[in-house]
């Protein structure tokens, strides 16, 4: 069960601590209640994608950079008896000083719908990260997302979806599955598959399925098992997010992965040929300026020509992620902190 989750932000421990005893006595086990003192500590935290459903802070916690995260209420306790919603929108301002008593119920009043919902479970999204052509930073990408969203406390598996795999190499734990009556249970997969594989779920920060010990070829496993496992992962809901890495060939396989995803980030270069790739695949796809599809432009380096921009090109890049630098020492958990990538990760939240 999602609990919601609620952090009292402010330097003032004698200040605080009745209003957390006062959500204590009121929402026991019901909530998940988060206190913080440190200021240093608190702009480390939010340095990073979060999602909170109510946010009480101090004047001297608070900064405009908050509404970037996903935050359903914000209340800043003032010095000043002002009350009301501040220029900031969804910012509602209460004088700390009134009694704990009002202070707690105009929280619980103005917010009373995300405590009510506090037992029911959101529906898990897939999405899907794509590309027109290989060797766009793909699969950096959606390993990046997968760390980053689990530290928003969001549940992840990520599902690499390549007749061969090595993106492996990426993790920590690069041994393949050898396990022989996994592949068994893959040669007959039905609807129950991912109760039946879940055993060998692995975890690094988020969750993933390890990859095969061999091409689906040589497994004799069709690519329509990718799919069966996907349904029956977002079925279990036991995760809030299955990100799919799929390979660039467009082909009737990919199509029923785009047609399944809730979500589809379609991943280019700067470059003429990936450009040109990216738009061919747009003019082959229905619905690709819907809401559904978001465009990022990796590796993107401001001293080279950007022919993303050209009039012929008949998609909108969301965003830029910039060029890493030292690509080859980086793993999972750097991609997470770049800001590029935290910020494909809020159009997902």
């Amino acid at each position: 069960m999602n609990k919601p989750r609620i952090i009292i932000a402010d330097s003032d421990e004698k200040y605080i601590s009745p209003l957390q005893l006062k959500f204590v006595e009121e929402y026991f086990n019901k909530v998940n209640l988060e206190i913080i003192t440190d200021k240093r500590y608190f702009e480390e935290l939010f340095s990073t994608p979060q999602k909170v459903d109510i946010l009480v802070i101090s004047e001297e916690f608070y900064s405009e950079t908050l509404h970037r995260h996903n935050i359903n209420h914000i209340f800043m306790m003032t010095e000043h008896n002002e009350h009301g919603i501040t220029e900031d929108l969804a910012v509602v301002r209460i004088f700390k000083y009134t009694s704990i008593k009002v202070i707690f119920n105009e929280i619980v009043g103005k917010s009373s719908a995300a405590l009510q919902n506090s037992e029911k479970l959101e529906e898990c999204q897939t999405v899907l990260v794509y590309s027109a052509s290989g060797g766009v930073g793909k699969t950096t990408l959606a390993l990046g997302m997968s760390h980053c969203l689990t530290k928003s406390y969001k549940r992840v598996l990520y599902i690499n979806a390549a007749r061969l795999q090595y993106f492996q190499a990426l993790l920590e734990n690069q041994s393949a599955i050898t396990a022989a009556d996994f592949y068994s249970k893959l040669a007959t997969a039905d609807e129950y598959i991912y109760d039946q594989i879940k055993h060998v779920i692995r975890r690094e920060v988020f969750h993933y399925l390890p990859p095969f010990k061999a091409p689906l070829m040589s497994l004799g496993l069709p690519y329509s098992i990718f799919e069966t496992i996907i349904k029956s992962a977002k079925a279990s809901k036991a995760y809030d997010y299955i990100i799919i890495d799929a390979e660039s060939t467009f082909d009737e396989d990919k199509a029923t992965l785009i047609n399944l995803a809730d979500k589809v980030i379609v991943v280019t270069k700067q470059d003429r040929i990936s450009a040109y790739a990216t738009n061919a695949l747009v003019s082959n796809i229905d619905g690709v300026t819907s809401e559904k599809y978001i465009y990022v432009c990796n590796d993107f380096k401001k001293d080279r020509d950007n022919a993303l921009v050209s009039s012929e090109i008949h998609f909108t890049v969301n965003d830029y992620i910039t060029h890493f630098e030292n690509y080859d020492q980086m793993k999972c958990e750097d991609f997470s902190i770049d800001s590029g990538v935290q910020r494909i990760s809020y159009l997902v939240l």
